[in-house]
């Protein structure tokens, strides 16, 4: 567990060097991210193996297991946009003052880079990574490392070492963004955080489907379609 905490101060140097404004005005953001998402995917691999190997395909049934995570993968990306454009909406409304302002500074990111070159990263380096990383590794080393926490039933819903883990998950991948001083920016990780977290827990199996929404979203929320 203890090399795990400091696997996780990993990430947080990182993006508090990418984000935090004493930080990263005299640094290339998309290079440092890019170069952030290779490391932490190739820790990932090496404490753990290829995520590919974690998941189990149906036998005689790859096909249509790989095809049923694309749509999926698809729809989750999807339903994400749209969460995040009624978001902006309320947004605008609860907070006038900054939440627009803020989420302009964070769309100020891309200007001067080419969007086919993003648009490249963010599907098939910096969304994936993440993923990997996050998800894919943190959130199921956690579960393996908690099993001493309470373990409770609340109903249909089991609070487990897997739930707990979601719980720190989630808080990490918030957290982590917490220097870049920007409220609206924090928010969209506990929300994308929360949602792709959720999903792994609900459906572990299913970690093709949210890598590939994660890739997704990241392009059409920050390139195709802008909110």
């Amino acid at each position: 567990m203890k090399r795990l905490l400091l696997i996780i101060l990993l990430p947080f140097c990182l993006w508090t060097i990418m984000f935090s404004p004493w930080t990263a005005p005299h640094l290339n953001f998309w290079l440092c991210m890019t170069c952030s998402a290779i490391i932490l995917t190739g820790l990932a691999f090496a404490l753990d193996g290829p995520w590919w190997k974690h998941i189990e395909v149906p036998a005689g049934k790859a096909l249509r297991y790989w095809v049923e995570n694309i749509l999926l993968g698809i729809v989750i990306a999807i339903a994400l946009w749209g969460i995040f454009w009624v978001g902006d909406k309320l947004s605008q409304l609860i907070f006038p003052s900054f939440a627009r302002p803020q989420v302009n500074s964070i769309y100020g990111m891309k200007e001067g880079f080419n969007p086919l070159v993003l648009s490249l990263l963010l599907l098939f380096v910096i969304g994936p990574s993440e993923e990997i990383f996050w998800r894919g590794f943190l959130q199921k080393r956690l579960a393996e490392h908690l099993t001493n926490w309470p373990n409770w039933q609340i109903g249909p819903i089991k609070l487990d070492a897997r739930f707990w883990a979601l719980v720190l998950g989630v808080a990490a991948y918030t957290l982590v963004h917490l220097f870049s001083l920007n409220f609206m920016l924090i928010m969209a990780a506990l929300v994308c955080g929360g949602a792709w977290g959720l999903l792994y827990w609900l459906w572990p199996n299913r970690f093709p489907a949210i890598l590939l929404s994660h890739a997704l979203w990241d392009a059409a929320v920050f390139i195709w379609w802008p909110i």
